[in-house]
């Protein structure tokens, strides 16, 4: 499944070109904090334990692999992908106590990783920017070891009529804390359309089952601003 607005030539490198080195505390500004919560919820639904390997693709700065090692422990090894350079030195600026993590520069949709490698696949507020979500699904299917499991956190639609316009109206203030806080607001703008014209939670879990994964399923947070998606390789 293409995404148009992400199929524009370099739109997204540039996006995060203009970002990445103040991409955390935006994600700060923006959710006012709440970012945090929701990836610990990953975290929680995952219930990680030792000697299982996780691969964050669209890692940006290292979040989620971080709260993946402070809950088994730092000697695990993990590895951390980004299409993004920047983003990914950021990363390792901030995860620098953390010596076991490989970092790969890679999109979503073509990883140089070996099939039936990984316990667990996450991906979160990444797979809205790839330029084939059936591409990028399929690749998870495919590096997952069987019994392994693929974990989505993403914008998705709001259930809620009134949470929904005051979100809407939120939204609109975006672009402005981006020109204040990193100087542009371009990157903000794409952020928006993109939240806009992603699919819905139920489409996700049928482009999730015709990729193949099984009991797949989502629960929703913050009225369905986000919602995390979870299937199986069987």
């Amino acid at each position: 499944m293409q995404q148009h607005l992400q199929n524009k030539k370099g739109l997204v490198q540039s996006v995060f070109d203009q970002v990445y080195n103040k991409y955390d505390l935006m994600n700060d500004f923006m959710s006012l904090g709440v970012h945090r919560f929701w990836k610990k919820s990953l975290i929680n639904m995952m219930k990680p334990s030792l000697n299982k390997k996780l691969v964050d693709v669209a890692c940006g700065t290292g979040d989620i692999g971080k709260l993946y090692l402070d809950n088994t422990s730092k000697n695990e090894k993990i590895t951390c992908i980004d299409p993004n350079e920047g983003m990914i030195n950021q990363g390792k600026q901030k995860l620098s106590n953390y010596n076991n993590i490989e970092w790969i520069i890679s999109s979503a949709e073509k990883l140089p990783l070996p099939d039936n490698t990984f316990d667990f696949y996450t991906i979160s507020f990444g797979l809205r920017n790839t330029k084939n979500l059936d591409k990028a699904i399929s690749e998870a299917y495919r590096v997952l070891k069987p019994g392994g499991r693929y974990l989505c956190l993403e914008f998705s639609k709001i259930q809620n009529s009134n949470l929904d316009f005051i979100y809407r109206n939120y939204s609109k203030l975006i672009p402005i804390i981006g020109q204040f806080v990193v100087g542009e607001k371009e990157p903000y703008e794409y952020l928006i359309k993109s939240i806009e014209q992603f699919i819905n939670q139920e489409e996700l879990i049928e482009l999730m089952e015709n990729n193949n994964f099984k009991k797949c399923s989502y629960r929703n947070f913050s009225g369905g601003i986000v919602s995390i998606h979870s299937g199986w390789k069987f």
